[in-house]
């Protein structure tokens, strides 16, 4: 259809903007924000036609946060609230007990992606602006959310897309530890973030049956096939469950990071590491730790996201990588 993949990669830009502008408000103050007040001031909602459109577009945007990993708080500010707010408490994220690698376990790791796509421009750098503009009490003590720049990859856009237009998607994989390509047709679910990387979660028509892919591994364009409106999502699939448990055996740890944390910071890196004493940096107290190293390209990216709170001391190669993406924002 002429137009069409256009006008797909609109709707999923205008989509993904408004899932960004969400996290940008929710994370940024300390009041419960009602359905109605979250429709006046977050960019993106102005387009819903009628109450029950804005009604069926917020539960959506509400239930993907919540797959992405980010819990959203539910509340009233006093007694005399009459209606039910949310927001996105940090210390949720930050020592909330859910099943999520570090990078899940902040709102900001979400924000920050995501807003490294090309396409996320324009619209979100006046979500604060018009926060404050409506009298809503910002949290100026908490640190900027998209201060740093971590790749997305170039699949995540049109899955994205094809989810939410419950489209089936073809593409070409590469096999772990091979270099064949083959051609691959998916029913996509979801898309989530799962030990620092992209998957996308599905109905294998390959194989007949569900299967994850790893974004990263996907060569060339993602193209969409068939007709919007045809994939059907299984109710009680996880896609997070099924992500992490895809993989029968735990892959073996390629090395051993020395770390130094600061102290009540970076509990995303805590969570994961093994203290093993103290340490002065600079002046600055926090802990000795070791981290099993996975994926130790993923984990440069991971770890420079904490910016001055985290410094890799062994091993050279993976602190000269965090140096030179932390160079790298910095120049920016």
């Amino acid at each position: 259809m002429p137009g069409g993949k256009s006008y797909c990669v609109r709707v999923s830009t205008a989509r993904a903007e408004r899932l960004v502008n969400l996290v940008l408000a929710l994370l940024s103050t300390r009041q419960y924000l009602t359905a109605d007040r979250i429709r006046g001031i977050v960019p993106g909602y102005a387009d819903a036609t009628s109450d029950e459109a804005f009604s069926r577009m917020f539960e959506r945007d509400k239930t993907e946060l919540r797959e992405l990993g980010i819990p959203l708080e539910t509340g009233r500010n006093s007694v005399f609230d009459s209606q039910n707010g949310y927001r996105i408490a940090r210390r949720d994220y930050e020592l909330g007990e859910i099943e999520l690698a570090p990078d899940e376990a902040a709102a900001v790791g979400l924000a920050v992606r995501l807003w490294d796509s090309p396409e996320l421009t324009g619209q979100a750098h006046g979500a604060l602006v018009k926060l404050r503009a409506a009298g809503v009490e910002v949290d100026h003590t908490a640190p900027p959310v998209v201060e740093s720049r971590v790749r997305t990859e170039p699949a995540f856009s049109p899955l994205l897309a094809a989810v939410q237009n419950r489209q089936a998607v073809r593409f070409t994989y590469r096999r772990s530890g091979s270099a064949e390509l083959l051609t691959r047709t998916l029913e996509p679910w979801g898309v989530v973030s799962w030990r620092a990387r992209w998957y996308v979660v599905g109905h294998d028509r390959d194989r007949g049956a569900p299967r994850c892919f790893r974004l990263s591994r996907i060569a060339g364009e993602v193209r969409p096939i068939g007709a919007p409106g045809e994939v059907g999502r299984p109710e009680d699939v996880n896609l997070l469950e099924f992500v992490a448990g895809s993989g029968s055996k735990e892959p073996a740890p390629v090395a051993t990071a020395k770390l130094w944390i600061a102290d009540r910071r970076a509990a995303g890196v805590r969570r994961r590491a093994k203290l093993a004493g103290r340490l002065t940096v600079d002046g600055v107290e926090g802990d000795l730790a070791e981290l099993e190293l996975y994926y130790p390209e993923s984990a440069a990216d991971w770890i420079a996201g904490h910016g001055p709170d985290v410094l890799v001391l062994e091993p050279d190669v993976l602190a000269k990588a965090v140096q030179e993406r932390l160079r790298a924002v910095a120049s920016a």
